[in-house]
């Protein structure tokens, strides 16, 4: 029987990398861009939009209504010459010191002893934190009854150990410092929670070791604690600077009972006025936008300085 020839295949290719697939374009990925952008939308109309038109508006004067003005760098002149605005600088500043100092230490104190807890850590610190989430316009209403001249709990405390009554709302200091007190009791369980959140990280067998070396409390808590809370520390001093310095809710409920000219003048003689409640007057009550624009740069200026300040004396005393 005959059998066929042999013919010689030819050799399989050799093995190598898949053919590369054609490069996607940008529009392939529509769907996901379309996906994330709503949020970059509303940036841009809520946020982007509204800040370039303010520093435009800047340049101008403006009542609202009728034809814009070019006024080059005349606001700005002014701003620097203006002393009510230098005065609201002064008493956001003040009212800033008042509450933010007291606010820390009450909060690290308020961490430790969460910390140091061991039962009913989350009631604690929903407690602490309620305050934060509570309505501001609602608080500074009830803080507004408690520093009431003649029916203030503030001053029926202050009978009950004999000293005399004190005008909280009618007298400079005294405005200052009910400011003060209710931004600091908002603020002091939302950062004793950050603290908390920090102290929880540093870990066990430090404090263990310091022990074993006969270290007590107050010298673990500027050994350890403190050094090793202080980006922490940092943080919640820059974010206490940017909400503390632009105060407009509390000051303006606060006072609008007591408010001579209108609900942005600050009480009696501008007391509480701080920068925030300046801009809305220059803005609404004598219809200067384009001065108005002018001041709201110039609080982001000083924010963005003592933000900048606070964030080196801190880092500093870090190195140091």
């Amino acid at each position: 029987m005959a059998t066929a020839p042999l013919v010689d295949r030819p050799p399989a290719p050799a093995a190598g990398p898949p053919p590369a697939h054609p490069k996607r374009g940008i529009l392939s990925y529509w769907r996901l861009y379309a996906a994330i952008s709503p949020f970059y939308l509303l940036f841009l109309a809520f946020g982007l939009v509204p800040v370039g038109f303010s520093l435009y508006l800047s340049f101008h004067r403006w009542d609202g209504l009728g034809p814009m003005e070019y006024a080059g760098l005349s606001q700005y002149r002014y701003l620097l010459t203006d002393t009510d605005f230098w005065s609201s600088i002064g008493t956001t500043l003040i009212i800033w010191a008042l509450a933010t100092f007291p606010m820390i230490f009450l909060a690290m104190v308020t961490a430790v002893m969460l910390n140091s807890a061991v039962r009913f850590k989350n009631v604690y610190r929903f407690a602490y934190f309620l305050p934060n989430v509570t309505s501001v316009v609602a608080v500074a209403i009830i803080f507004g009854s408690v520093f009431s001249t003649n029916f203030g709990l503030v001053n029926a405390l202050l009978q009950a150990v004999g000293l005399d009554q004190v005008a909280w709302l009618n007298t400079p200091w005294g405005i200052k410092v009910a400011i003060a007190t209710l931004m600091t009791w908002q603020w002091t369980g939302y950062n004793a929670i950050i603290f908390l959140a920090g102290l929880q990280t540093i870990p066990g067998e430090l404090y263990e070791a310091a022990r074993m070396d006969g270290a007590g409390p107050v010298q673990t808590f500027f050994r350890i604690t403190l050094p090793l809370m202080r980006p922490v520390l940092l943080f919640v001093l820059v974010v206490s600077t940017v909400t503390g310095l632009q105060s407009f809710s509390e000051p303006q409920v606060l006072l609008q009972s007591t408010a001579n000219e209108s609900t942005f003048s600050g009480g009696p003689d501008h007391a509480g006025r701080t920068m925030v409640l300046y801009f809305f007057q220059q803005t609404f009550d004598n219809n200067d936008f384009g001065y108005g624009a002018a001041v709201a740069w110039g609080i982001f200026l000083v924010v963005v300085i003592f933000s900048i300040v606070n964030w080196r004396l801190v880092q500093r005393r870090g190195e140091d």
